[in-house]
């Protein structure tokens, strides 16, 4: 693991109940930043599988705290305006300031899109999409007004890349998210505040176990026969939610000063094919 200084920095965490949002957050205690996690702390009508938990959300935060630093845990909907911006303020109340954002939250779910409902399209961009918006909005107006910088990491997919049989819904808020990425990088360049984005492969996390029983390995194996294995290394299975957070740390550091803008495949391969 590299080592960066994150001492006396705040991160601000969405998502990050379990998954990879719980593991960015450890890597940034990690690293000496105090971290804010947030997260729904309920289900969603259209995704088959459970969400981050309350419980699981102050697991989390006790994790951040086993590594030395500070936790502030909120429960907060991203597709919520007011609950975005009532979190920031919580974390700036409790903190004083947010150096760096990791827009982790995300859904899954499956359907044709000749045969999706209206409510899974709308809950999966509001939640993939608008959730990164309101979040940026809300962290990057503190850090225009802090006026010393800040980052902006959010997670994308292969699925920004590419098209995916079934998730018409998943790859339109995916390729949203690098396209949200470049603009804001554009943006707020003059504030010095660098705008990223990662598009991981799959990953082995509860969302995909979830997908897997909400789906049966038979329809995740068809989807597999269109685009090819996960990645390209080894039996082309999943890869560890460390190897999406080694990447966010990355991005969060100094040694990424000059890059802004991007999208950065952590992929093992995938869109090499």
């Amino acid at each position: 693991m590299v080592e960066y200084d994150f001492s006396g920095k705040v991160a601000f965490v969405t998502g990050a109940a379990h998954g990879q949002g719980r593991s960015h957050a450890q890597h940034y205690a990690r690293h000496g930043a105090d971290v804010v996690v947030t997260d729904i702390g309920h289900n969603v009508d259209t995704v088959p599988y459970d969400l981050g938990t309350a419980d699981e959300l102050n697991e989390t935060a006790g994790l951040v705290e086993s590594e030395g630093q500070e936790a502030l845990a909120i429960e907060m909907d991203v597709r919520e305006e007011a609950e975005v911006e009532a979190a920031v303020g919580e974390a700036l109340d409790e903190f004083g300031r947010i150096d760096f954002l990791a827009n982790n939250a995300g859904i899954g779910s499956l359907s044709d899109a000749t045969e999706m409902d209206e409510a899974m399209w709308d809950e999966m961009i509001d939640t993939n999409l608008k959730g990164v918006w309101l979040c940026a909005k809300h962290v990057g107006k503190h850090f225009i007004d802090r006026g010393d910088g800040g980052k902006i990491v959010s997670t994308s997919s292969t699925a920004g890349a590419i098209g995916l049989p079934g998730q018409g819904h998943y790859v339109s808020a995916k390729h949203g998210v690098l396209g949200l990425t470049k603009t804001l990088a554009l943006e707020l360049a003059e504030y010095d505040v660098n705008v990223n984005c990662i598009g991981p492969t799959g990953i082995d996390t509860p969302m995909i176990s979830g997908f897997t029983e909400a789906y049966g390995e038979e329809t995740l194996g068809e989807m597999a026969e269109l685009t090819g294995p996960w990645n390209v290394f080894g039996d082309g299975g999943m890869i560890d939610a460390s190897d999406i957070s080694e990447a966010y740390m990355w991005l969060s550091s100094d040694a990424a000063r000059y890059v802004t803008g991007i999208y950065l495949p952590v992929d093992a391969g995938f869109l090499a094919k």
